[in-house]
């Protein structure tokens, strides 16, 4: 009955690194949090940090892809609402 046919040992190898890296990520997530929280204490907005971050990630050409869109799509906007404030709105007679 001892033979199943799945090499148990090896498995529990794999079972225990990979709790061995959450473990890691765990500890590694929570000094991340306490570098976030020193930059908030000397003043710096965490929101923009992510942001740049995130923006550092990224090679140029999606960068530049990024705020092309962005900018395109406020000009969209800008648009809408600008035809929209031109048109007098109708009334229904009474």
């Amino acid at each position: 009955m001892s033979e199943i046919g799945i090499p148990g040992a090896r498995l529990r190898s794999f079972i225990e690194r990979i709790e061995h890296l959450d473990t890691e990520l765990a500890e590694l997530n929570e000094q991340k949090k306490e570098v976030f929280a020193e930059a908030k204490g000397e003043g710096f907005d965490v929101k923009i940090l992510k942001e740049i971050i995130k923006l550092r990630k990224q090679d140029q050409d999606e960068r530049d892809e990024h705020e092309t869109l962005l900018d395109t799509y406020l000009r969209a906007i800008e648009a809408a609402e600008t035809d929209q404030g031109s048109k007098a709105p109708e009334r229904k007679a009474a």
